[in-house]
This record gives structure tokens, C-alpha cells and sequence, in this order.
């Protein structure tokens, strides 16, 4: 479960050099997980696990069912339950880092969905009630 966490703070969003100026600070940026833009200057998301894979192609409903707006509000309200969990300690051997998530910001339908799907993949593959998944996506 570690593993699955570790990676997906490495993968999930790419980090830029972090300066050494304060150990409070720097160990503070580094429990966050900061969305950045590819090459391109789209959004992206990358999760380095090959069971999200499967689940992303076999069991997640396919991206088309649903709207960016959707996917913004639910994420905004999942990115704070997930916060929340990372805070209190609950969910620690599962949750090992908080989201920085901008709701303001324009992420694109890609990067909103696969998002989400990282939200329903934790709760398939870990049993991790997320109160802010719509009911349809939540698997066992």
C-alpha cells in the first residue's frame, strides 16, 4: 500500500527543484503533491501503477460519461476529503502525502478525469470510503 502511495506522489505530478532555503517549508512541499503542465503545456497525470491501468481501461466508466464541470466539482470535494484524511493521520498507511488542487484552475476534462479515477481506484483496490464518489463508482 506504501508502494501505491509513494509512486503516486512521484508519478501523479511532477515536482520542480526544490531550493533549500527552510526545513519547515521544504518538508511542507515535499508532503504536497503540486500539479504542473507537460512539454506540451497541457495538465497531465501519471500514475505508475499497473493495476490503475487495468482499472482505468476494464472497470472506470469511460471518460465520455462524464462533463469537465463534474469531474471539477467532485474532485474539488474529494481533493478535501483527501486533505482532510492526510491532516488527521487517518487513512495513514494509505494517504501519505496532501493535494494541492486549484479549483479555479482550468486542469482540462483529461486531467480532471484521471484525477477522479485515482480517487475510485484507491477506494476499489484499498476499501478507502471516499465520501465525495458518486455511487455508480464506487467498486468492489
Amino acid at each position: 500500500m506504501r508502494n501505491f502511495i509513494l509512486i503516486l506522489f512521484v508519478a501523479l505530478i511532477p515536482f520542480s527543484c526544490l531550493s533549500q532555503q527552510n526545513n519547515s517549508k521544504k518538508d511542507k512541499e515535499q508532503n504536497e503533491m503540486k500539479p504542473s503542465k507537460n512539454d506540451d503545456g497541457e495538465w497531465d497525470l501519471t500514475v505508475m501503477d499497473t493495476q490503475f491501468d487495468y482499472f482505468l481501461n476494464a472497470i472506470a466508466k469511460p471518460m465520455s460519461q462524464y462533463s469537465e464541470s463534474f469531474l471539477k466539482t467532485k474532485n474539488t470535494f474529494l481533493v478535501n476529503e483527501w486533505n482532510s484524511y492526510y491532516s488527521t493521520g487517518k487513512y495513514r498507511n494509505i494517504i501519505e502525502s496532501g493535494i494541492d488542487y486549484n479549483p479555479r484552475e482550468n486542469y482540462g476534462i483529461k486531467f480532471e478525469y484521471k484525477l477522479y479515477q485515482v480517487f475510485s481506484y484507491v477506494s476499489w483496490k484499498y476499501g478507502l470510503k471516499m465520501n465525495g464518489l458518486s455511487g455508480s463508482d464506487v467498486r468492489r
